[in-house]
């Protein structure tokens, strides 16, 4: 697929032109990254916090080299409204624009329905913290710089087991949703290897009240909750078990990694314990300079959800635009197929780690990190950094 080429006169050159008589005027050559993220649906608030990333990243780095030539970089967003549905023609509109790469999708399911579509298209992705392994089995044009469910899903049994003894989890989770429904699923397997038993239940979508499934919990005599929601659900669960009276720890994946949730528990006699792919603290250089992006524009703001925490799908999503730029410079070309084949071969050392990818296009991360909500100071206290052997 040819990738047209926009020119801008710049006023440098316009100036140079009135000078010069006949001399052609120097243009400025752009390359486009497409943004393939939720802005609206369950999952917007999460789809806002790592599309800022990349926004944060193009400020840092607005151009790059490719074969010798300097190009700016445009970032061309669309709002798959975290639909499965409505992926298809989102993910149809970077195609048609000419993008040379898309980043994205915080969600899974949206990653997966959008897939084919980038695939007929000539253009690679690179998913961000879509962690279903669905994404990139059996295709060559899917990357992600994120550790995969299986992987999660077994860090968590093995925190529930080790920190709290945990002999029953009750397990909830989204009907339809891929990410829910694999994180769900690769728990409940790792618990139950290691002795445990699952209680498992799912919800419908468009659900509000989840009294019934925390007293089906309770009736259990559930050690932990898993619950692998969005943080639209998830913050209904915490203020309906905190009403409730629940003592066992809500443990969830990196879903919950948002200020949405500490918003939701602040103040409340619940424990949360999420896994996650940034700690903020990580990286000060990047943490001072999200804030002040972030504290900049009251859009970047009130997409952060209010206030500057630092969630680490935004540093994911920095992260991503970085791994994007080193595809360029491998390739020495914006055309699609070509970044497509540099991208096997590239590394980044990011701000939330080591970036390289293996057979099936997947990040080679071996480790996760385990916070909980500090309901007193409403942020996020660091517990631990787990492996998986």
């Amino acid at each position: 697929m040819k990738k047209s080429i926009v020119r801008a006169l710049t006023g440098a050159a316009a100036a140079a032109a009135l000078l010069v008589t006949s001399v052609v005027p120097a243009m400025a050559e752009t390359v486009t990254i497409g943004i393939y993220e939720p802005a609206s649906g369950d999952n917007g608030a999460g789809g806002k916090q790592e599309t800022l990333g990349i926004y944060y990243a193009n400020s840092v780095a607005p151009t790059v080299e490719i074969g010798g030539v300097e190009y700016e970089v445009k970032l061309d967003a669309v709002d798959n409204e975290s639909n499965n549905d409505k992926a298809v023609s989102a993910a149809s509109k970077l195609v048609s624009d000419g993008v040379s790469v898309v980043l994205g999708s915080y969600g899974s399911g949206v990653s997966i329905a959008g897939s084919q579509t980038f695939a007929d298209g000539g253009v690679p992705a690179i998913g961000v913290t879509c962690t279903n392994p669905q994404v990139t089995l059996g295709n060559t044009h899917y990357f992600r710089i994120c550790f995969l469910d299986p992987f999660q899903g077994t860090v968590l049994a093995n925190f529930a087991k080790d920190n709290f003894d945990a002999q029953t989890a009750y397990v909830l989770t989204k009907q339809g949703d891929d990410y829910s429904a694999g994180l769900g699923h690769y728990f409940t397997k790792a618990f139950e290897e290691l002795g445990g038993t699952v209680v498992a239940e799912t919800f419908p979508e468009g659900n509000s009240d989840f009294t019934s499934y925390i007293t089906s919990a309770k009736n259990a005599g559930a050690d932990v909750i898993m619950a692998p929601t969005s943080t639209e659900a998830a913050a209904l669960i915490i203020e309906q078990a905190a009403a409730q009276g629940v003592e066992v720890p809500l443990v969830a994946g990196d879903t919950w990694d948002s200020n949405v949730i500490l918003n939701a528990a602040k103040d409340k006699a619940v424990q949360i314990y999420v896994t996650t792919f940034y700690q903020e603290g990580g990286n000060a250089e990047f943490d001072e300079g999200m804030k002040e992006f972030i504290n900049a524009d009251s859009t970047n703001l009130a997409n952060n959800g209010g206030d500057d925490t630092v969630a680490a799908v935004t540093a994911m999503g920095y992260d991503a635009y970085f791994t994007a730029l080193e595809a360029f410079k491998a390739a020495g070309s914006i055309e699609p197929a070509a970044v497509n084949e540099a991208l096997w071969n590239v590394t980044y050392d990011g701000v939330c780690g080591h970036i390289e990818f293996d057979e099936n296009g997947d990040a080679k991360r071996n480790s996760a990190f385990v916070k909980t909500a500090n309901t007193e100071t409403g942020a996020w206290d660091f517990v631990s950094e787990q492996s998986i052997q």
